[in-house]
């Protein structure tokens, strides 16, 4: 038996344990494991994961936590499993496991004063797979806060499918501080209505093995944006993948993601921008910026424009840089420590991202975490 087969098998035989459910639902997983077992798991001879090797996952016979189907009204079940790409055996995989669906709905016109709320957190030597959907209705207007935690040495293996109607607003935030032992997958995938208003911000502190793709649909008149922020060090390995397809004319996008890098950590950034032949007037703007803090840290960076219009604005660079000698060296001179001085260079380089969001007890909450985890680094 191969090994690619030996790795099926064992999902197989989880996939076959799982309670009977409605129709509806047993038919979104038998096509979707389906699909899984015809793609396997990538490998880095894939394009798309030439610099990530997801062996320590398909090598490893996990145990997968499921639970009852959550009962869905009519409009989710509509949206459903109907946007994230098809062809990610990742995305395949937690449809075969499809269960507990965390689901929320913004009605047309309203404004959600309180922040939406979404927490997973795992333990034990466990897979799980994470399932959310959220409709946000047109005009409406909400802000959705996504965070991923545990203990142990699991799999996470997320998928986020948010629908945003014509001129509705939304501000998304995901925060993944993941165990230093586990592995996280995950897949945001938003399709944006007309003259939609969508900003996303990625924190990721944790993980051994971290994977997140970002992908966004724009439509006419659309504004969206994506940042992230990624703190990495140790052995850690981080995958950031974004995609903004600019599907209609008028659209415009930003895209900043800072990476920081110590100890052996490894990083990878992909970035594409999509302008289709029709959208014509498309603004896109897509940075990605990387402090390496060690000789034996590695970033892989990789922004890329596909345009098909002729009529547009699109800029995309990326930077790798140290810390600044000079700053260090004035610092040093006014009396600050050499780890102190180059702890508030290295925060002042994340405070870029930190400083754009918008609910005040998030920012408090990751301004601490990002003291303590550069503190703890240098001691």
């Amino acid at each position: 038996m191969t090994a690619v087969a030996e790795q099926i098998g064992n999902w197989l035989e989880q996939f076959s344990k799982q309670p009977l459910v409605d129709p509806w639902v047993q038919q979104l997983r038998d096509a979707a494991f389906q699909r899984f077992s015809g793609l396997g798991f990538p490998t880095t001879h894939d394009e798309e994961w030439r610099f990530t090797s997801v062996a320590p996952i398909a090598r490893r016979q996990w145990t997968n936590l499921s639970g009852e189907p959550s009962s869905l009204p009519e409009e989710v079940r509509r949206h459903l499993a109907q946007y994230a790409p098809q062809a990610s055996p990742f995305v395949a995989l937690n449809t075969a496991f499809l269960s507990n669906v965390v689901f929320h709905v913004v009605p047309r016109g309203k404004v959600e004063e309180t922040p939406i709320e979404i927490t997973y957190e795992t333990e034990g030597d466990v897979a799980a797979h994470p399932r959310t959907t959220v409709l946000v209705g047109a005009n409406a207007q909400c802000t959705i806060i996504e965070t991923y935690k545990g203990t142990g040495q699991y799999f996470t293996n997320a998928v986020t499918e948010i629908v945003v109607a014509e001129g509705a607003v939304v501000d998304h935030y995901k925060v993944q501080q993941e165990d230093s032992r586990a592995f996280h997958v995950a897949t945001l995938q938003v399709q944006l209505g007309r003259s939609a208003n969508f900003s996303s911000h990625s924190i990721s502190l944790g993980g051994a093995l971290v994977r997140n793709d970002v992908n966004a649909v724009l439509s006419e008149g659309t504004e969206a944006t994506l940042n992230g922020l990624y703190i990495v060090n140790g052995t850690q390995h981080i995958d950031n993948h974004t995609v903004i397809d600019h599907a209609k004319p008028h659209g415009t996008s930003h895209e900043l993601y800072k990476g920081i890098l110590d100890g052996k950590a490894n990083a990878v950034f992909n970035g594409r921008i999509i302008v289709r032949k029709d959208a014509q007037k498309t603004d896109s703007k897509q940075t990605n910026k990387n402090l390496v803090l060690s000789d034996e840290a590695v970033i892989n960076t990789k922004p890329e424009l596909q345009i098909l219009a002729d009529d547009v604005r699109c800029t995309h660079g990326a930077t790798i840089g140290q810390l600044d000698a000079e700053a260090l060296f004035y610092m040093q001179s006014r009396g600050i420590g050499k780890s102190d001085a180059r702890n508030l260079l290295t925060y002042a380089f994340a405070q870029d991202i930190i400083d754009r969001i918008k609910v005040q007890s998030l920012k408090d909450s990751l301004e601490q975490s990002l003291f303590e985890k550069f503190h703890e680094h240098a001691q």
